[in-house]
């Protein structure tokens, strides 16, 4: 269990913190952190899930992945956010989202806000804080 849902995503792909950064502007009470600065173990994932969606962790500890992350997340926020959630979370809609999810999964590196190197420093990464 978490004091706060937190929401994992890859620190080093430029496009998953562009992401990363709209979620934060959500309203909705959460922690977002780099899988890479994450103890994954204690959410009870693995670095190999972690590289290859993004992960929602609610208060229960139950983690959601990929496109029924991103669902959890909007469904965790105020309103309007909860609509598209759950209709993302609805039976025939779910199967489209998780599509459109692994396509953009698969391609992230070629989309808007990607870099060549896709590695950011920590300091650029949301949720950063100055831990010294």
């Amino acid at each position: 269990m978490t004091d706060l849902p937190v929401l994992i995503y890859d620190g080093d792909c430029g496009f998953c913190t562009r992401s990363a950064r709209l979620a934060e502007r959500l309203p909705v009470r959460m922690r977002i952190m780099p899988w890479q600065e994450a103890d994954l173990a204690s959410f009870r994932t693995t670095e190999d899930r972690a590289r290859h969606e993004v992960l929602w962790v609610a208060r229960s500890g139950r983690v959601f992945g990929g496109a029924a992350a991103v669902a959890e997340l909007l469904k965790n926020s105020r309103m309007p956010w909860p609509v598209p959630g759950w209709l993302i979370s609805a039976p025939v809609l779910r199967l489209l989202a998780e599509g459109a999810y692994r396509w953009v999964a698969a391609n992230r590196y070629r989309l808007p806000g990607a870099t060549p190197a896709c590695q950011l420093p920590p300091e650029e990464r949301p949720g950063y804080s100055d831990r010294s």
